[in-house]
């Protein structure tokens, strides 16, 4: 039997009412504040990654799935192309691509799909993994970075997570950063002998990454390290000052992380983690900042840009800690016995399907004798099953009876039916009223 790749997983039927909950969800709220979805493909020239994202990052060093095409081999060689790590990268470019930046320079987008990374497997942190994200397009204010933690402060409270932390920090210019990457630099290699070996690799060519070691010897080592905070210039910090104001009137609580900087070379000024303590040391659930370089480096004009992305199986996993998915089970299970009523009982099922929207119908398949039906349909999780034999067809009548509730068997009329089960189904629904941001 051929098995599953390592890394990557199934997800299976009994799983995917929580993704479903949590893409519905954030799409709703995304689309309410003004987003619009964006579909991007799942593969790119793998140059698009290592320019955007930075050729000394762990992701293009380590961890894509880059392989040659050889049905676009040039005089130059193969052309290389990679399975997307992230989104941004491939929304920027195809922003540029399109001249999306003409007539209305403000754009709100939202992506949702896979992503690979040639990880090692662990728990929370797979080969193919699912985000679901937003970008910003034309507004370089921290208005739009305050506004975006709200949006996603909401959808924690719709979700009805609690405890996510966020941790804020600001990156500056590439200017400031780099002034502060060459004292980091120094400071780090008289210390050289005490770097662990991936910070080692780091040094000389991004030492800033050796801020992210999750290393505790690293922490201690960078407990007197020089701060990014200390170089930043008078317009990056009224930018996080008013970006901190602005998190505070809007009841976003955070707590500054001068540490914070993220994996991905284009970040610039405002950076940010949603983070749990309660899935162990894959805690980010959410991550992202401003790139306002990054339009420009993939050739376009200076155009300012901010986003960030939701880990969901990071998200699942959450969700399940309160409670376990459920599948919806049908309101109808159909059961028909004798040749005749077969072909009837499908032709009424799909005239039902037409005339009373939202009614979910199973219908009974493969044949079997009135008491294997019925057995079925216990275990559909019913509430109802419409019994068809050849007397009820000729009768133009179907017999009602409840699964679930102590009621007499009912005979309706295939004229009334749609109506009656109409009526049901308003009653079932009980009308519910949408969730309160902050109740569940």
């Amino acid at each position: 039997m051929i098995q599953l790749i390592k890394g990557f997983r199934d997800i299976l039927p009994s799983d995917v009412p929580l993704w479903q909950h949590i893409e519905k969800t954030a799409i709703e709220l995304f689309e309410a504040y003004g987003f619009a979805e964006m579909r991007i493909p799942i593969m790119e020239k793998t140059e698009l990654f290592a320019r955007s994202i930075g050729e000394t990052t762990d992701i293009v060093e380590k961890e894509m799935y880059t392989f040659a095409d050889r049905q676009a081999a040039s005089k130059k060689g193969d052309t290389l192309l990679t399975l997307r790590p992230e989104a941004t990268a491939s929304i920027v470019r195809a922003y540029i691509q399109h001249k999306m930046y003409a007539g209305d320079p403000l754009h709100k987008l939202y992506m949702t799909g896979p992503m690979f990374r040639r990880e090692r497997p662990q728990k929370g942190r797979t080969r193919q993994f699912q985000q679901v994200g937003a970008e910003v397009f034309g507004a370089a204010g921290p208005d739009t970075d305050a506004e975006l933690l709200a949006m996603c402060q909401r959808v924690w409270r719709r979700l009805g997570l609690h405890g996510l932390r966020l941790e804020v920090n600001s990156l500056g210019t590439a200017e400031e950063r780099a002034a502060f990457r060459t004292e980091l630099h120094a400071y780090l290699s008289v210390r050289k002998d005490d770097l662990d070996e991936d910070s080692r690799r780091r040094l000389d060519r991004n030492p800033m990454r050796i801020l992210d070691s999750k290393n505790p010897r690293m922490q201690a080592l960078l407990s007197e390290a020089p701060v990014l905070h200390d170089f930043l210039g008078p317009e990056s910090l009224a930018h996080f000052a008013e970006f901190r104001r602005l998190l505070e009137r809007l009841d976003v609580t955070y707590v500054v992380n001068p540490r914070l900087v993220r994996g991905l070379d284009y970040y610039s000024h405002t950076v940010f983690e949603w983070i749990t303590d309660a899935l162990g040391a894959q805690g980010t659930v959410c991550a992202g900042g401003r790139y306002d370089g990054l339009v420009e480096i993939q050739g376009g004009k200076p155009w300012p840009g901010v986003g960030f992305a939701m880990g969901q199986e990071r998200l699942v996993e959450l969700m399940r800690q309160k409670s376990e998915p459920t599948v919806p089970a049908p309101h109808l299970y159909l059961v028909m016995a004798g040749a005749g009523a077969v072909g009837g009982g499908l032709q009424l099922a799909e005239r039902l399907r037409d005339e009373v929207p939202g009614l979910r119908i199973q219908s009974n398949l493969g044949g079997g004798s009135f008491k294997a039906q019925f057995k079925r349909a216990d275990r559909s999780g019913a509430d109802l099953a419409l019994v068809l034999g050849e007397d009820e067809l000729n009768a133009g009548n179907a017999s009602i009876k409840h699964l679930r509730e102590q009621k007499p068997q009912e005979q309706v009329a295939f004229a009334d039916l749609a109506n009656w089960l109409a009526r049901w189904l308003q009653g079932a629904a009980g009308d519910p009223q949408p969730a309160a941001d902050g109740v569940q």
